[in-house]
Protein backbone atom coordinates (compact mmCIF):
# COMPACT_ATOMS: atom_id res chain seq x y z
CA UNK A 1 0.00 0.00 0.00
CA UNK A 2 1.14 3.62 -0.67
CA UNK A 3 2.71 5.45 2.11
CA UNK A 4 0.98 8.38 3.01
CA UNK A 5 3.35 9.80 6.05
CA UNK A 6 4.89 12.43 3.90
CA UNK A 7 1.72 13.75 3.08
CA UNK A 8 1.24 14.09 6.16
CA UNK A 9 4.36 15.29 7.64
CA UNK A 10 4.21 18.43 5.41
CA UNK A 11 0.97 19.10 6.78
CA UNK A 12 2.91 18.75 10.01
CA UNK A 13 5.39 21.60 9.05
CA UNK A 14 2.45 23.92 8.52
CA UNK A 15 -0.20 22.57 11.39
CA UNK A 16 1.74 22.31 14.58
CA UNK A 17 0.57 19.86 17.11
CA UNK A 18 -2.71 18.34 15.48
CA UNK A 19 -1.17 14.97 13.99
CA UNK A 20 -4.77 13.10 14.44
CA UNK A 21 -7.13 16.27 13.18
CA UNK A 22 -4.56 16.21 9.98
CA UNK A 23 -5.06 12.69 9.60
CA UNK A 24 -8.94 12.70 10.08
CA UNK A 25 -8.65 15.57 7.23
CA UNK A 26 -6.61 13.67 4.94
CA UNK A 27 -8.84 10.59 5.65
CA UNK A 28 -11.71 12.62 4.64
CA UNK A 29 -10.68 13.77 1.43
CA UNK A 30 -9.72 10.14 0.91
CA UNK A 31 -12.71 9.11 1.60
CA UNK A 32 -14.10 10.99 -0.90
CA UNK A 33 -15.98 13.02 1.43
CA UNK A 34 -16.61 16.70 2.73
CA UNK A 35 -15.18 18.42 5.98
CA UNK A 36 -16.71 20.80 8.43
CA UNK A 37 -13.99 22.20 11.07
CA UNK A 38 -15.68 24.13 14.02
CA UNK A 39 -13.81 26.03 15.81
CA UNK A 40 -12.96 29.72 16.96
CA UNK A 41 -11.72 32.22 14.49
CA UNK A 42 -7.99 32.06 14.52
CA UNK A 43 -6.74 28.16 14.98
CA UNK A 44 -5.65 27.78 11.16
CA UNK A 45 -8.84 26.35 9.28
CA UNK A 46 -8.06 28.47 6.64
CA UNK A 47 -4.30 27.45 6.75
CA UNK A 48 -5.23 23.70 6.97
CA UNK A 49 -7.90 23.97 3.51
CA UNK A 50 -4.60 25.97 2.07
CA UNK A 51 -2.57 23.45 3.15
CA UNK A 52 -4.11 20.07 1.74
CA UNK A 53 -4.64 21.64 -1.44
CA UNK A 54 -1.06 22.71 -2.45
CA UNK A 55 0.37 19.25 -0.68
CA UNK A 56 -1.27 17.48 -3.58
CA UNK A 57 -1.34 19.76 -6.60
CA UNK A 58 -5.54 20.55 -6.38
CA UNK A 59 -6.51 23.74 -7.62
CA UNK A 60 -8.26 26.24 -4.98
CA UNK A 61 -10.92 28.64 -4.26
CA UNK A 62 -11.79 30.44 -0.81
CA UNK A 63 -15.37 32.14 -0.33
CA UNK A 64 -16.00 33.98 2.48
CA UNK A 65 -19.29 34.03 3.71
CA UNK A 66 -21.69 36.69 4.84
CA UNK A 67 -25.17 37.37 5.28
CA UNK A 68 -25.48 39.21 2.12
CA UNK A 69 -23.96 36.12 0.07
CA UNK A 70 -26.19 34.95 -3.11
CA UNK A 71 -26.16 31.48 -4.45
CA UNK A 72 -25.09 33.10 -7.79
CA UNK A 73 -21.64 34.39 -5.67
CA UNK A 74 -21.15 30.55 -5.33
CA UNK A 75 -22.36 29.04 -8.48
CA UNK A 76 -21.79 31.96 -10.93
CA UNK A 77 -24.26 34.13 -13.02
CA UNK A 78 -25.04 34.34 -17.05
CA UNK A 79 -24.42 37.65 -18.44
CA UNK A 80 -25.73 38.84 -21.93
CA UNK A 81 -22.71 39.46 -24.69
CA UNK A 82 -24.06 42.23 -26.45
CA UNK A 83 -21.07 40.79 -29.58
CA UNK A 84 -22.93 37.13 -29.71
CA UNK A 85 -26.37 38.24 -28.38
CA UNK A 86 -25.95 34.87 -26.20
CA UNK A 87 -25.70 34.65 -22.37
CA UNK A 88 -21.91 33.50 -21.10
CA UNK A 89 -21.83 31.29 -18.30
CA UNK A 90 -19.09 32.90 -15.82
CA UNK A 91 -18.42 30.31 -13.32
CA UNK A 92 -18.22 30.86 -9.36
CA UNK A 93 -15.48 29.33 -7.06
CA UNK A 94 -17.53 25.92 -6.49
CA UNK A 95 -15.49 25.27 -9.60
CA UNK A 96 -12.33 24.37 -8.25
CA UNK A 97 -11.00 21.28 -6.49
CA UNK A 98 -10.87 22.17 -3.10
CA UNK A 99 -13.14 24.28 -2.23
CA UNK A 100 -13.04 26.78 1.15
CA UNK A 101 -16.81 27.45 2.48
CA UNK A 102 -15.32 29.72 5.13
CA UNK A 103 -17.24 30.93 7.67
CA UNK A 104 -20.43 28.99 6.02
CA UNK A 105 -22.81 29.73 9.42
CA UNK A 106 -22.60 33.45 8.65
CA UNK A 107 -24.31 33.57 5.52
CA UNK A 108 -28.45 32.74 5.26
CA UNK A 109 -29.82 28.96 5.05
CA UNK A 110 -30.76 29.82 0.98
CA UNK A 111 -27.27 31.17 0.22
CA UNK A 112 -25.94 27.77 2.46
CA UNK A 113 -27.98 25.32 0.54
CA UNK A 114 -26.72 26.48 -2.96
CA UNK A 115 -23.65 24.09 -1.78
CA UNK A 116 -25.98 20.81 -1.42
CA UNK A 117 -25.91 20.08 -4.82
CA UNK A 118 -22.08 20.40 -5.28
CA UNK A 119 -21.57 18.50 -2.24
CA UNK A 120 -24.07 15.78 -3.38
CA UNK A 121 -24.00 15.22 -6.59
CA UNK A 122 -20.71 17.13 -7.81
CA UNK A 123 -22.51 19.00 -10.34
CA UNK A 124 -24.31 22.52 -9.79
CA UNK A 125 -27.14 23.81 -11.73
CA UNK A 126 -28.08 26.91 -13.09
CA UNK A 127 -30.68 28.22 -15.53
CA UNK A 128 -31.82 25.12 -16.08
CA UNK A 129 -27.82 23.50 -17.15
CA UNK A 130 -26.01 21.09 -15.24
CA UNK A 131 -22.39 21.28 -15.56
CA UNK A 132 -20.17 19.01 -13.83
CA UNK A 133 -17.46 20.19 -11.17
CA UNK A 134 -13.61 19.40 -11.52
CA UNK A 135 -12.56 16.20 -10.11
CA UNK A 136 -11.91 15.56 -7.04
CA UNK A 137 -14.05 18.03 -5.59
CA UNK A 138 -14.00 18.62 -1.97
CA UNK A 139 -15.67 20.99 0.32
CA UNK A 140 -13.80 22.16 3.77
CA UNK A 141 -16.47 24.46 5.71
CA UNK A 142 -14.99 26.43 8.66
CA UNK A 143 -18.15 28.06 10.83
CA UNK A 144 -17.97 29.91 14.55
CA UNK A 145 -19.75 28.34 17.55
CA UNK A 146 -23.30 29.13 16.93
CA UNK A 147 -22.95 31.25 20.50
CA UNK A 148 -21.11 34.16 18.50
CA UNK A 149 -23.45 36.72 17.02
CA UNK A 150 -24.32 36.64 13.11
CA UNK A 151 -24.44 33.19 12.61
CA UNK A 152 -26.90 31.02 11.23
CA UNK A 153 -27.05 27.39 12.43
CA UNK A 154 -26.58 24.84 9.53
CA UNK A 155 -30.05 22.92 9.03
CA UNK A 156 -29.57 19.17 9.18
CA UNK A 157 -29.44 18.30 6.01
CA UNK A 158 -26.55 20.30 5.48
CA UNK A 159 -24.46 18.94 8.33
CA UNK A 160 -25.37 15.06 7.15
CA UNK A 161 -23.39 16.41 3.74
CA UNK A 162 -20.32 16.66 5.49
CA UNK A 163 -18.34 13.43 6.36
CA UNK A 164 -16.81 14.44 9.11
CA UNK A 165 -16.92 17.43 11.86
CA UNK A 166 -13.66 18.81 13.71
CA UNK A 167 -12.44 20.95 15.42
CA UNK A 168 -8.18 22.06 15.80
CA UNK A 169 -8.58 23.47 19.04
CA UNK A 170 -5.65 25.65 21.16
CA UNK A 171 -2.19 23.96 20.46
CA UNK A 172 -0.28 22.55 23.51
CA UNK A 173 2.52 24.87 24.78
CA UNK A 174 5.32 22.96 23.14
CA UNK A 175 3.66 23.83 19.39
CA UNK A 176 2.43 27.13 20.56
CA UNK A 177 6.12 27.52 21.63
CA UNK A 178 7.33 26.81 18.34
CA UNK A 179 4.74 28.58 16.59
CA UNK A 180 5.54 31.37 18.01
CA UNK A 181 9.34 31.09 17.32
CA UNK A 182 8.62 30.56 13.86
CA UNK A 183 6.79 33.52 12.85
CA UNK A 184 4.48 33.82 9.81
CA UNK A 185 2.71 30.07 9.09
CA UNK A 186 2.25 31.89 5.31
CA UNK A 187 5.68 31.40 4.66
CA UNK A 188 5.83 28.00 5.37
CA UNK A 189 2.68 27.26 3.52
CA UNK A 190 3.97 28.43 0.48
CA UNK A 191 6.86 26.40 0.96
CA UNK A 192 4.85 23.47 0.46
CA UNK A 193 5.40 21.61 -2.73
CA UNK A 194 2.60 18.48 -4.24
CA UNK A 195 3.70 15.78 -2.72
CA UNK A 196 1.17 13.57 -5.23
CA UNK A 197 -0.79 14.04 -8.58
CA UNK A 198 -4.63 14.23 -9.32
CA UNK A 199 -3.95 10.59 -10.66
CA UNK A 200 -2.09 9.21 -7.25
CA UNK A 201 -5.05 10.79 -5.31
CA UNK A 202 -8.01 8.62 -7.62
CA UNK A 203 -5.80 5.43 -7.03
CA UNK A 204 -5.54 6.13 -2.89
CA UNK A 205 -9.63 6.94 -3.16
CA UNK A 206 -10.18 3.94 -5.03
CA UNK A 207 -7.97 1.58 -2.69
CA UNK A 208 -10.29 2.54 -0.11
CA UNK A 209 -13.25 1.02 -1.08
CA UNK A 210 -10.75 -2.11 -1.76
CA UNK A 211 -10.28 -2.31 2.31
CA UNK A 212 -10.96 -5.55 3.61
CA UNK A 213 -13.85 -5.43 6.77
CA UNK A 214 -14.40 -8.64 8.53
CA UNK A 215 -17.87 -9.87 9.59
CA UNK A 216 -16.53 -9.20 13.29
CA UNK A 217 -16.10 -5.35 12.27
CA UNK A 218 -19.47 -5.18 10.62
CA UNK A 219 -21.17 -6.41 13.58
CA UNK A 220 -19.03 -3.92 15.59
CA UNK A 221 -20.37 -1.09 13.41
CA UNK A 222 -23.85 -2.20 13.56
CA UNK A 223 -24.30 -2.66 17.35
CA UNK A 224 -23.13 1.02 17.41
CA UNK A 225 -25.34 2.28 14.95
CA UNK A 226 -28.32 -0.02 16.44
CA UNK A 227 -27.32 1.36 20.13
CA UNK A 228 -27.92 5.04 18.92
CA UNK A 229 -31.67 4.28 17.70
CA UNK A 230 -32.70 2.56 20.74
CA UNK A 231 -30.73 3.37 23.83
CA UNK A 232 -32.07 6.73 25.84
CA UNK A 233 -30.19 10.50 25.41
CA UNK A 234 -29.81 9.47 21.40
CA UNK A 235 -33.05 11.58 20.24
CA UNK A 236 -32.04 10.75 16.79
CA UNK A 237 -30.00 7.86 15.88
CA UNK A 238 -27.66 7.39 12.80
CA UNK A 239 -29.14 6.92 9.59
CA UNK A 240 -28.39 4.30 7.00
CA UNK A 241 -25.95 7.03 5.16
CA UNK A 242 -24.83 7.69 8.66
CA UNK A 243 -23.96 3.99 8.94
CA UNK A 244 -22.13 3.93 5.73
CA UNK A 245 -20.09 7.09 6.03
CA UNK A 246 -18.84 5.49 9.33
CA UNK A 247 -17.80 2.92 7.50
CA UNK A 248 -16.29 4.27 4.74
CA UNK A 249 -14.37 6.88 7.23
CA UNK A 250 -12.88 3.86 8.83
CA UNK A 251 -11.73 2.63 5.76
CA UNK A 252 -9.87 5.75 4.37
CA UNK A 253 -8.43 6.09 8.41
CA UNK A 254 -7.19 2.00 8.04
CA UNK A 255 -5.66 3.08 4.98
CA UNK A 256 -4.00 6.02 5.56
CA UNK A 257 -2.67 3.89 8.69
CA UNK A 258 -0.85 1.62 6.15
CA UNK A 259 -3.33 -1.03 6.27
CA UNK A 260 -5.36 -3.07 3.48
CA UNK A 261 -8.38 -4.20 6.50
CA UNK A 262 -10.16 -2.65 9.21
CA UNK A 263 -10.13 -3.20 12.82
CA UNK A 264 -12.23 -1.79 15.87
CA UNK A 265 -9.59 0.64 16.40
CA UNK A 266 -10.30 2.20 12.85
CA UNK A 267 -14.03 2.68 13.99
CA UNK A 268 -13.53 4.25 17.04
CA UNK A 269 -10.48 6.60 15.68
CA UNK A 270 -13.26 7.98 13.49
CA UNK A 271 -16.66 7.28 15.12
CA UNK A 272 -16.69 11.52 16.96
CA UNK A 273 -15.35 13.36 13.70
CA UNK A 274 -18.55 11.06 11.75
CA UNK A 275 -21.13 10.62 14.36
CA UNK A 276 -21.19 13.46 16.80
CA UNK A 277 -23.01 16.12 14.16
CA UNK A 278 -25.36 14.08 13.36
CA UNK A 279 -26.73 12.57 16.81
CA UNK A 280 -28.82 14.50 18.90
CA UNK A 281 -28.99 14.26 22.55
CA UNK A 282 -30.59 15.57 25.48
CA UNK A 283 -27.74 15.34 28.02
CA UNK A 284 -26.13 19.28 29.06
CA UNK A 285 -24.31 20.72 31.21
CA UNK A 286 -23.85 24.60 31.69
CA UNK A 287 -24.82 24.58 27.95
CA UNK A 288 -22.29 21.85 27.05
CA UNK A 289 -23.28 18.89 25.18
CA UNK A 290 -21.93 15.89 26.74
CA UNK A 291 -19.75 13.83 23.79
CA UNK A 292 -22.36 11.28 22.74
CA UNK A 293 -20.20 9.47 21.40
CA UNK A 294 -17.84 8.72 24.38
CA UNK A 295 -21.00 7.41 25.92
CA UNK A 296 -21.44 4.98 22.73
CA UNK A 297 -18.10 3.53 23.07
CA UNK A 298 -18.26 3.01 26.63
CA UNK A 299 -22.00 1.21 25.85
CA UNK A 300 -20.95 -0.80 23.47
CA UNK A 301 -18.77 -4.31 23.67
CA UNK A 302 -15.85 -5.00 20.48
CA UNK A 303 -16.92 -8.28 21.14
CA UNK A 304 -20.95 -8.75 20.84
Amino acid sequence: MSSLNPVLAALGTVILGKPEQLKLALSCLIARGHLLIEDLPGMGKTTLAEALARVLGLSYQRIQFTSDMLPADIIGVSIFNPQTQVFDFRQGPVFTQVLLADEINRTTPKTQSALLEAMEEHQVTADGVTRKLPQPFFVIATQNPSTQMGTFPLPESQLDRFLMRIQLGYPDVRAERELLMGGDRRRWLEGLRPLASVQQLDAWQQAVGKVHVSDAVLDYVQRLVTHTRTAQGFQHGLSPRGALALLRAARAWAFVSGRDHLIPEDVQAVLPAVAEHRLRGGLEDHGRTHSLTAQLLKAVDVIG
